[in-house]
């Protein structure tokens, strides 16, 4: 790798914020977007669109949660619970996409289990028992749509606490340590 693509990375490595600062969409442009504007002056408020430990930390827990929970739209919901908990909106909308094809049915499943086991429910129906019909959706769905939903629940906001938690935490670990490295330079310029 050349050496400035490595000074490049080595930066990014270092300063997280201003990485994502670049990947970041032009938060006036999107105040001004034409489809946007039924939000009206909702967009407005300056944490919504800032990387600051509170709303990154928030939007990523929201991301977190809206993604466990078996509902459709959740990049709508997790806007929709951005703007009035104040949490960084881009990164809680595209925090979502940690459920995608390839983890949903892990997620769900194991949401489901989760949920099955604390309603003491017994399992899911067999595959024989299976009718697709409007009769066999209502008396079945409903007992399969109780534990996924519950668990579905308690693993978002179990997520959601440990990302939460844990961006606060390597945050602060990030800010110290650069604060350490800063008061050494000071150090050795002094000496």
């Amino acid at each position: 790798m050349p050496a400035v693509g490595c000074q490049r990375a080595h930066r990014y490595l270092i300063m997280p914020k201003q990485f994502l600062k670049r990947l970041m969409p032009d938060h006036n442009k999107i105040r001004t977007h034409k489809s946007l504007r039924i939000f009206g002056t909702l967009l407005h408020d300056p944490n919504l669109w800032h990387l600051n430990r509170r709303s990154v930390a928030a939007g990523i827990a929201i991301g977190l949660f809206v993604a466990c929970v078996p509902l459709p739209l959740h990049m709508l919901i997790a806007a929709a619970l951005a703007i009035p908990l104040r949490a960084n909106l881009p990164l809680a909308v595209t925090v979502v996409w940690f459920n995608n094809p390839f983890t949903m049915v892990p997620i769900y499943y194991f949401g489901y289990r989760l949920g099955a086991f604390l309603l003491d429910s017994s399992g899911l129906p067999q595959a024989s028992d299976f009718d697709p019909s409007m009769d066999w959706l209502m008396s079945e769905g409903w007992d399969i749509l109780q534990p996924l939903f519950l668990g579905g629940l308690l693993l978002g906001l179990v997520c959601a606490a440990v990302g939460y938690f844990a961006l606060r935490l390597l945050w602060r670990q990030h800010v110290v340590s650069r604060w350490r490295a800063k008061q050494r330079r000071w150090s050795q310029r002094d000496a």
